[in-house]
């Protein structure tokens, strides 16, 4: 009897060590929620590795911490979202340049920031071709974060709300940029705009207005060329005719390729949620849609690598701007503007 007692005892004593040793390791590693990245409907395959980086919802999450996070900055003060804020499409509304570190300018407009599933280059000249690496430049760039990409991951490290941000997402606490890049990534990700008007016109689910509908005739013959549906981009570098900025001395595209062929071109940017976006090119010089369709109708600037396609311009009468105009508004997207997952953390 005393030994059937022991032997129970003893069985307990190991069952509740696995049980013990199953939760503490379940506690150390805890499952991640898998995230379905949805493709809308009528848009292409996607271009992003999603099985090197499979979305989280806990990566997502903390990827969204660190996008609002200050301390990705040398003084606290330049967050990505400084200068993609979300009510701009997550441009920087109302500048042709960004703020950034010890009161210098970019020297570039910040694009707004969407549907970048989709895109295998970035940047206005495409200098990087990775989205986990685009951060960095930010980051590191003396005029806009001006941090080292090492005590940014130190300063992270001190915080116990990362720690256990960093644990949910990648099963320990271990801070480390290439963590912290794959979760920004993941946020980025999930920044889809395809819930405009316009898709609800493709969705069958609304009709255009007959200003719009005039415009979207036009757009269908005389900019879809370049901007072409449904992402409104060909993700092409193109010379639109810009006279170089005497200020910023900026080539574009030859700044990576180093060749003269490539001189002025920059990526044709997506029309999704324009009017949020403004001012517009590069480098921000237009303040208005007007001024833009003036550029393509009448001051286009001749050179050996203006784009083919622009050679003639594009004539556009005052009827025709008006009804571009009214097209071009049904390309934004509140529901993506206004959307609480992306906003900043509570």
């Amino acid at each position: 009897m005393k030994r059937i007692i022991i032997i129970s005892i003893i069985s307990l004593a190991v069952l509740n060590a696995v049980m013990i040793g199953s939760c503490k390791k379940s506690g150390d590693k805890p499952a991640t929620t898998p995230v379905n990245f949805v493709v809308p409907p009528g848009f292409p395959p996607t271009k992003f590795n999603f099985s090197a980086n499979p979305l989280t919802k806990e990566g997502i999450e903390l990827g969204r911490h660190l996008f609002y996070d200050g301390r990705l900055s040398k003084d606290g003060n330049f967050p990505c979202a400084s200068c993609h804020q979300q009510f701009a499409a997550f441009a920087t509304y109302d500048h042709d340049l960004s703020h950034g570190f010890n009161n210098q300018f970019t020297t570039r407009n910040a694009p707004g920031l969407s549907n970048m599933a989709w895109e295998s280059n970035f940047m206005w000249d495409g200098g990087i071709n990775n989205l986990e690496v685009q951060p960095l430049a930010p980051i590191t760039a003396p005029n806009e974060m001006a941090e080292d990409i090492n005590n940014v991951v130190n300063k992270l490290a001190q915080d116990d709300q990362y720690k256990q941000l960093f644990r949910l997402a990648f099963g320990t606490e271990e801070v480390n940029s290439q963590r912290m890049l794959k979760a920004l990534s993941q946020f980025m990700i999930t920044l889809v705009s395809a819930n405009s008007k316009y898709d609800k016109v493709k969705r069958g689910e609304a009709v255009f207005n007959s200003n719009e509908q005039a415009g979207y005739d036009l757009f269908k013959a005389k900019c879809a060329s370049c901007h072409v549906e449904p992402l409104f981009t060909d993700f092409a570098y193109r010379n639109n005719g810009l006279t170089l900025n005497p200020y910023l001395l900026d080539f574009g595209r030859m700044k990576i390729t180093n060749k003269k062929e490539d001189s002025l071109k920059f990526k044709v940017p997506s029309l999704r949620n324009i009017y949020e976006t403004y001012p517009y090119m590069h480098d921000g010089r237009f303040w208005n849609l007007t001024a833009v369709l003036d550029h393509y109708s009448v001051g286009i600037q001749n050179s050996s690598t203006l784009d083919p396609l622009l050679a003639n311009k594009i004539p556009l009468t005052a009827t025709d701007k008006y009804n571009l105009i009214y097209f071009l508004g049904t390309l934004s997207d509140t529901s993506f503007t206004k959307n609480k997952n992306f906003e900043q953390p509570k």
